[in-house]
């Protein structure tokens, strides 16, 4: 038995099928990944994603502690409650994993989140114990906190419903990215792991319960990991563990993006002699030409270069086709195929992101 949310009951009641992920029992699907994948897609749907590590950050140097521990630029968040996408690194320059930071709110004016993903928990908090202390700074883990994630072109106008007029006021105002502390431990941002726009509500595990009754009472579908995983490719995504690990930097990983290279980080040598001595390798997209599942660890090959492998792979239910993910060698090369069980299978190369607000963009 793995450790469960406080809404593990509620699951069970509604006919989940749970499974083992990262040591947490958590629903996998309810009716079918393709409905809750469409649900989202087209109306709205919510996840319990009270598995991920929440961790309160306080202290006089908390800027410059993250700034040391992320290759991203907290220094840039000037909104209250804006949020940043980061990649944290050992000093060889690889992923020890990514996660969002929140800025400070008016409210907790010395408070800055942290989310880290549950199946990393443990070797994330002994880094980060580590690196803080040189620093004066806390770090407190939130186990008494849940999360549900409402996704969907209609999740907000429902959640500002649920929590009345002045709540709704307030979180109407949030631009993409930033969250709202609205007090007793709610917080609330406009952030979510799916394409789609939607919030993730933060609030003690003794409400969770009451406040999922609600959301299905006002016809929000849940939904498992199952869809969470299709809708995250589909939206150009990475998955830890599988897009990114300890054994590959972010130049290679299609999160270049995040680093901001003005700043002094945690493994910005590595990646500078990496960069300057040119990236081997890309994290591309892979659509599948006909009829097959394309799934991780599958050999892709490609005329004139080295093979490369799938990282992630599944049915996308919004393009009717496979998709996938794949660590590939440098190259300007647009197709592909891939090993499937055997068979050589065409695949065009892509950019790695396929749907955007519900829209085909390959």
């Amino acid at each position: 038995m793995g450790q469960r949310t406080s809404l593990y009951q509620a699951h069970v009641a509604l006919g989940a099928r749970l499974v083992d992920f990262g040591g947490w029992d958590m629903p996998v699907q309810y009716s079918s990944v393709i409905d809750e994948h469409h649900a989202v897609r087209r109306d709205q749907g919510m996840f319990d994603v009270s598995h991920m590590t929440f961790i309160d950050l306080t202290g006089p140097d908390a800027v410059a502690y993250l700034q040391k521990l992320l290759a991203n630029n907290v220094a840039k968040l000037k909104l209250p409650g804006k949020a940043i996408y980061s990649v944290m690194l050992n000093d060889a320059g690889c992923v020890l994993d990514d996660l969002i930071v929140y800025a400070p709110t008016p409210e907790q004016p010395e408070l800055w989140r942290v989310i880290v993903n549950c199946g990393t928990h443990d070797k994330d908090i002994a880094w980060m114990q580590r690196q803080a202390a040189s620093f004066r700074i806390s770090l407190k883990e939130r186990t008494d906190l849940a999360m549900i994630a409402v996704q969907g072109p209609n999740a907000r106008a429902t959640v500002e419903r649920l929590l009345g007029e002045a709540r709704a006021q307030r979180i109407a105002e949030l631009a993409l990215f930033q969250g709202v502390d609205l007090g007793d431990d709610w917080f609330v941002a406009r952030t979510g792991y799916t394409g789609e726009d939607g919030l993730e509500i933060m609030l003690p595990n003794e409400q969770s319960g009451a406040f999922w009754q609600q959301l299905l009472d006002a016809g929000v579908a849940p939904c498992g990991l199952g869809a969470r995983d299709t809708l995250r490719l589909e939206a150009g995504m990475p998955l830890y563990g599988n897009d990114l690990s300890e054994n590959e930097s972010p130049l290679s990983s299609c999160v270049a993006w995040s680093i901001d290279w003005a700043h002094d980080f945690i493994g910005k040598d590595a990646l500078v002699a990496e960069r300057d001595a040119g990236v081997t390798h890309q994290l591309v997209g892979l659509v599948l030409e006909g009829k097959g599942v394309l799934r991780s660890h599958m050999r892709v090959i490609i005329e004139g270069v080295a093979d490369g492998e799938t990282t992630s792979g599944t049915f996308s239910p919004t393009l009717q086709q496979s998709i996938a993910f794949a660590r590939i060698p440098l190259t300007d090369a647009t197709q592909a195929h891939v090993d499937v069980r055997g068979k050589l299978l065409p695949v065009r190369i892509v950019k790695p992101m396929f749907v955007r607000r519900g829209a085909a963009i390959v």
